[in-house]
């Protein structure tokens, strides 16, 4: 009975030898070709049979040879399904006997603290091997391998991984891989050789890398990787050239590992070489007629120590500005002229504009939820115009800014066959929009809370809607609030507003005192610009002061005098720009707004206004920024007073921090605070990146000064009624919404000030 394989059971290896052997062997044992009446299939548990006969290079009714059987066995082993595939004739019918290789019921780890399981299954399960896959041997040894692998990348050089392969039932295995980590090795030394312009102890607060110290347990910084030493090497390079030295150059490495592998140490030799000062700065090149425009952007100075960031900034602006005219392939070459008799360096900048080139199409990725149109109605560079560098980076800000993506990047992509074409990909990353807002704070007063639920982008359209409820004790409130950035094609924005507040002001005495005020309102904004936006708006609302016990003296005084309701009918009008990075992290640029209400009809008539200016500036890479003032103002219309329901309050997140929320300003005689009609706080922040986290700026540690207060009308403002403090906080962009909290101190309080030392809230900046 002819047939191609040996009888017994084969392992892969040893089945792909036979399937090699049927194919040159001697046709000692071969058939003559026949005509097929019949293909059966033996063996078969799970595999379905279509996936054998697809794979079949003959059918019945057609010539079987000896050719086609070799064919048959080759791309049944190629689908990774058999350990053991054989073909016999039996009266001209062919019978594939297949042994089916097990499948993996389940992949477990023992001994796995250094990993997530869930990525390493993730990992394993698109190498191959994971529940429901055919069983690999082959694949299962590399992946032990590479576990290995990834455990040196974390420096357990002692870590060892066992696989166990367990059979069960029904042709299946289970898949065990028993790690045992150990103690990851640690930095004990690192040492600089050939450093003598600067201390080595310098050199080495350049580097990621350290030796062990109190926080390296989170940081993880004494823990080698080769990745991070190239990194430190770079910087290292980086420090010299910014400081003259040209031809610095890292002549070797070496590390060394302790024999229980706990150990590492790393001698790094360097050669310095002389400092260069720069003599002059020469343009070559085509720069498009406009030598004075790019000779203005150079930040490099004749007779100051050769700078690398100088250059590379010359360079970007360079590029900035060549994008500006179209050419987005402008090439600017930095090339220095080195005279080392002398340690001096002539720059030579080479500048190749290359080719103007326009937009054929702009992409968008990555937006799973947000529609397309809402990200293509920021964008100001057209399709089917000419490259404008400053239009797609003004294209980013701007999504960056619609606050619903944690990443927004562009790429710029050459048009096959086309040298005069670009396509613009702009790749976001989506971030929940669904906030539930909670704000809490402490003092010996008890505990505060507030909270809401918004949802900026309902249904990825990038309209808000949002419902809020306080339930602090100074105040309560309900307000459901909805907009729309894009009313009109034009960009015309709409806001709707519907509101119930309380207002409970507490005194000294204990008593509470209820101020309710239902209202309603409606505002649009007009853009006037890419940064520019007026608003305008009306609203109604109407104010009950009510009349318990313990009302504070001035509210009864101004109820006796004008009753216990007032009805407004308040107009808005307001400006804002935005000129910020990103409206969730800002390192740079510029907020600003103006918002003007007043009352001329109704019971109230009055006239309140507020501005407030952010600005944000990078100090480096890593450290910035951030100052906010605020200024508030109201004065009575005609022969009415200000009303009192419509005082500034300070204190708390967003105005004096360490204070207790709404706490500053004009005391009653009954002890209550009610604000007042003026109002000033100034707040400077230092944002740091939490260590470990390297450049993320979505966690951030922050060191702030608070200072202002609230004053009556008419009461002098004076800088020693001022409230201040300071302290430390974190910035976090959580899951649920910008948090923020701190702890801090006040520099100048006064004795019946309340004091809340550890605040949090989140959805707030400032």
């Amino acid at each position: 009975m002819p047939f191609y394989s040996p009888l017994g059971p084969l392992r892969p290896i040893a089945a792909l030898v036979a399937v090699a052997a049927a194919c040159v062997a001697p046709m000692a044992r071969a058939v003559e070709p026949f005509v097929l009446k019949d293909i059966r299939i033996e063996g078969l548990q799970r595999t379905d049979p279509g996936t054998v006969f697809a794979a079949l290079p003959f059918r019945i009714g057609e010539t079987y040879t000896d050719e086609k059987a070799a064919t048959a066995l080759r791309a049944l082993f190629a689908t990774g399904l058999f350990s053991d595939v054989r073909i016999e004739i039996e009266d001209q019918t062919a019978v594939l006997i297949v042994a089916e290789r097990p499948v993996i019921a389940r992949v477990d780890f023992a001994g796995l603290k250094e990993f997530e399981s869930d990525q390493l299954l993730k990992s394993l399960k698109d190498a191959g091997i994971g529940e429901g896959l055919p069983f690999d041997k082959a694949l299962v040894d590399r992946a032990e391998q590479e576990i290995k692998r990834q455990y040196l990348t974390r420096s357990l050089y002692g870590a060892e991984v066992v696989t166990t392969i367990t059979p069960i039932e029904r042709n299946r295995v289970n898949v065990t891989f028993t790690m045992s980590e150990g103690d990851a090795a640690r930095i004990r030394q690192i040492s600089i050789i050939g450093a003598t312009v600067f201390s080595e102890s310098s050199l080495l607060g350049q580097f990621e890398l350290t030796t062990p110290g109190w926080l390296t347990w989170y940081t993880k910084t004494d823990r080698y990787s080769r990745a991070k030493l190239n990194g430190d090497l770079e910087t290292l390079r980086a420090w010299y050239v910014n400081r003259g030295y040209l031809e610095f150059a890292v002549e070797s490495t070496q590390v060394t590992i302790s024999p229980d592998k706990q150990d590492i140490s790393i001698a790094i030799s360097i050669r310095e070489g002389q400092r260069y000062t720069v003599t002059g700065v020469r343009l070559e090149g085509d720069f498009l007629g406009r030598d004075d425009a790019f000779r203005q952007l150079v930040t490099v100075r004749p007779g100051e120590a050769y700078r690398g960031e100088d250059v590379t900034n010359t360079q970007k602006q360079f590029s900035d500005l060549y994008g500006l005219y179209g050419y987005a392939f402008a090439r600017v070459d930095a090339r220095p002229e080195i005279d080392r008799s002398n340690g001096q360096v002539v720059v030579v900048l080479a500048a190749s504009p290359q080719r103007r080139v326009y937009v054929r199409r702009i992409d968008v990725s990555g937006n799973t939820r947000t529609r397309d149109e809402v990200i293509r109605r920021e964008l100001r560079q057209l399709e089917s115009a000419w490259y404008d560098g400053a239009r797609i980076k003004l294209s980013r800000d701007r999504v960056d800014r619609l606050g619903y993506f944690s990443e927004v990047n562009v790429e710029t992509r050459e048009v096959q066959g086309s040298p005069d074409q670009v396509d613009l990909v702009f790749t976001v990353k989506e971030k929940p929009t669904g906030n539930l807002l909670v704000g809490a704070g402490f003092s010996s007063d008890g505990l505060s809370l507030t909270g809401s639920v918004k949802q900026d982008n309902v249904f990825g359209s990038g309209n808000y809607l949002g419902i809020e409820l306080n339930t602090s004790r100074t105040s309560r409130s309900f307000v459901f609030s909805t907009s729309e950035p894009y009313f009109t094609v034009d960009g015309v924005s709409r806001a709707i507003d519907l509101y119930y507040r309380t207002s409970r002001p507490f005194n000294s005495l204990g008593d509470e005192y209820q101020i309710s005020t239902p209202g309603a309102s409606i505002r649009f904004g007009v853009p006037f610009s890419d940064y520019d936006t007026v608003f305008l708006g009306v609203g109604w609302e109407r104010t009950q002061i009510g009349a318990t016990a313990g009302i504070p003296n001035s509210y009864f005084l101004y109820r006796q005098e004008f009753g216990p309701s007032s009805t407004a009918w308040p107009i808005t009008l307001g400006w804002s720009r935005d000129g910020r990075d990103s409206a969730l992290s800002p390192t740079s640029g510029r907020y600003q707004r103006v918002n003007l209400e007043a009352s001329l009809i109704g019971d109230v008539r009055y006239l309140r206004s507020n501005y407030q200016i952010q600005q944000y500036m990078p100090i480096t890479s890593m450290f910035s920024v951030g100052l906010n003032a605020e200024v508030g103002w109201g004065k009575g219309l005609g022969s009415r007073p200000y009303p009192l329901f419509k005082n500034f309050y300070g204190g708390g997140l967003g105005s004096v921090r360490v204070f207790e929320q709404s706490s500053l300003g004009v005391i009653d005689p009954t002890g209550a605070f009610i604000g007042g009609s003026r109002k000033l706080n100034v707040n400077a922040e230092l944002y740091v990146p939490v260590p470990g986290s390297g450049n993320d700026k979505s966690l951030r540690l922050f060191a702030f000064t608070d200072a202002g207060n609230v004053w009556r009308e008419g009461e002098p403002i004076e800088a020693s009624s001022l409230r201040a403090s300071m302290g430390v906080g974190l910035s976090w962009l959580s899951p649920v919404g910008p948090l923020r909290m701190s702890w801090g101190t006040p520099v100048r309080s006064q004795p019946n000030d309340k004091i809340q030392k550890f605040q949090f809230q989140i959805g707030t900046a400032f």
